[in-house]
């Protein structure tokens, strides 16, 4: 597998530019049909939920059927529950023509859902960050890869949902912008994944007054430092230690992964580093940010979600996908 990535690249060297699709996606509670004691209520496999092997088997067909059409070369997941689970899916994928060699979840902690990384590209490693001990709060999951003789640093997010107030976001917040200091200034630094935060959520709270436990101060937007930065990233010099939210470099329109009672909202997001917008090495492909919008990923103006009846015990369907789209970046091997 690495030999058959090193050619790609020295094909696209003389032929072409070299680019590299990075992906994230909440595929929207995938869980096994394993009793762990830890699942949601209407995910107890072989109950009256019908969660068993037929439903099982149509959700990760569906979601491999998004991730093969995705295609991208590192995707980030949210919403898996166990290592089972990643390996399903990847087997689902492999039936379908596309094989990721390399994969990881971050499962230290028995959080009821948990996120995880493909790759068709080597680890050099991976590694968890716990933001606490409490299982409120799912670890990050950081992959560190060597492509180009480049570092690249990809750390996977699921943070708090707003269930919870922004304090429990801006906990998530602060441990992944500690772990970016820790790296070291002007690393190639990719943050993604389910932030549950829109990328102006600082805008929202002026609607969700239960949500602003804190001022008016956004994980996302103050202490990752985005609200600095709300112009195209040819425009901007992003500080080493802040991150740049790559929505900024596509049409307010198109800056969604989520519909919430018809108003669209960006609660998925790629952000990166300075290092990333230099123009050198691995370098961001400009307007490449993108929701994957296929239109089977949507039924009439909704997002076309995994399907389940409004019973009191709900009972899957075994029809559609995720409540969440896939968000795609290109970025340039110079």
């Amino acid at each position: 597998m690495k030999i058959l990535f090193l050619l790609v690249l020295i094909i696209s060297l003389v032929y072409g530019e070299k680019t590299l699709k990075i992906a994230t996606y909440n595929v929207e509670n995938l869980f096994d049909l394993q009793h762990s004691g830890h699942e949601y209520k209407e995910y107890i496999p072989y109950t009256k939920s019908n969660w068993n092997d037929v439903n099982y088997k149509k959700k990760l067909k569906n979601i491999a059927k998004v991730i093969k059409d995705i295609d991208a070369d590192i995707i980030g997941l949210q919403e898996i529950e166990s290592l089972q689970a990643l390996k399903d899916l990847r087997y689902t994928l492999k039936r379908n023509g596309v094989y990721y060699q390399y994969y990881k979840i971050a499962n230290l902690k028995k959080t009821t859902i948990k996120v995880a990384i493909l790759s068709k590209i080597p680890f050099i490693y991976t590694h968890e960050i716990a933001v606490k001990f409490s299982y409120r709060y799912r670890n990050i999951l950081e992959a560190k890869f060597r492509i180009d003789n480049e570092d690249l640093y990809i750390l996977v997010n699921h943070w708090k949902s707003k269930a919870g107030p922004e304090s429990m976001r801006i906990v998530s917040a602060k441990k992944l912008r500690k772990r970016i200091q820790e790296l070291g200034r002007n690393k190639n630094i990719i943050a993604l994944g389910d932030f549950n935060s829109d990328y102006e959520e600082y805008k929202i709270f002026k609607r969700k007054r239960r949500h602003n436990d804190t001022d008016g101060i956004t994980g996302i937007n103050h202490i990752l430092g985005t609200i600095k930065y709300q112009d195209k990233p040819q425009n901007i010099k992003v500080a080493s230690d802040d991150f740049y939210n790559l929505w900024y470099d596509t049409e307010m329109e198109k800056r969604y992964s989520y519909i919430y009672r018809g108003k669209k909202e960006a609660m998925d997001s790629i952000l990166v580093t300075a290092a990333l917008l230099n123009k050198k090495g691995i370098d961001y492909k400009l307007h490449s940010i993108t929701a994957f919008e296929k239109p089977y990923l949507f039924k009439r103006k909704s997002i076309y979600r995994w399907q389940t009846t409004r019973s009191r015990l709900r009972r899957h369907k075994g029809k559609g996908y995720s409540d969440h789209l896939p968000v795609i970046a290109k970025f340039v091997l110079h």
